[in-house]
């Protein structure tokens, strides 16, 4: 029995929109970055003595992006440890370190975990979530800038950069040790990152690196 034309028709153009669906669902999933931490920094900035800016920034950070057309599925999580902070003057370094400021022998870690995210512009982001440090956790909203387009390196692994800022008060904190004057209450905080589609494995070795250990036997 020969099959009616537009009955043909309906069910190419049926299989040509559930195709079109398919993808479309595929291409809205949910995605998962990771901070790549060579490449990403935490940086800081108070004043001091109310007349010039001194700069730092942590070394070490870490964290987790889901990305999502759907912003209520994104999220973001980040660790710093504490004990990374640099000001490129050792003796103040220390004393950050101390129970002065981080005491970070008490709270090694600083986090931020999203608890909302929203749009703020085209390529722009408003994330609202719980900034816990030296035992305190209060509520920061960090502005956005990103996540940019991906990029592709030689593997073949995706690359995206996001830039955030957010600017808090040490005394919510409970560092009030030095009080303003002398160093500032308000802290700018800048993260610059650069997050990869593949969880980072161990620092490669450089010229001149001793041979990684043989395996336990």
């Amino acid at each position: 029995m020969t099959r009616r034309p537009h009955v043909a028709i309906a069910v190419y153009l049926t299989a040509i929109l559930l195709a079109h669906l398919a993808g479309a669902s595929a291409s809205a999933q949910s995605q998962t970055w990771y901070l790549d931490p060579p490449h990403s920094a935490a940086q800081f900035s108070v004043r001091h003595m109310g007349i010039s800016t001194v700069r730092g920034t942590f070394t070490k950070v870490n964290g987790v992006v889901v990305d999502s057309p759907d912003l209520s599925k994104a999220s973001v999580n980040v660790t710093i440890d504490a004990s990374s902070v640099d000001t490129r003057v050792e003796m103040r370094d220390k004393d950050l370190r101390s129970d002065h400021f981080f005491d970070v022998d008490k709270y090694p870690t600083i986090t931020f975990q999203s608890k909302k995210v929203e749009s703020a512009g085209a390529g722009k982001l408003k994330v609202t979530g719980d900034l816990t440090m030296h035992g305190v956790t209060k509520e920061a909203v960090l502005d956005v800038d990103g996540p940019t387009p991906p990029v592709k390196d030689p593997r073949g692994n995706s690359h995206r950069g996001v830039s955030a800022t957010t600017t808090i008060s040490r005394a919510d904190y409970g560092m009030t040790f030095d009080p303003p004057p002398m160093v500032g209450d308000q802290i700018a905080i800048q993260l610059d990152v650069e997050l990869v589609d593949k969880a980072p494995g161990p620092p490669r070795s450089g010229p001149g690196a001793p041979p990684p250990p043989p395996p336990a036997n």
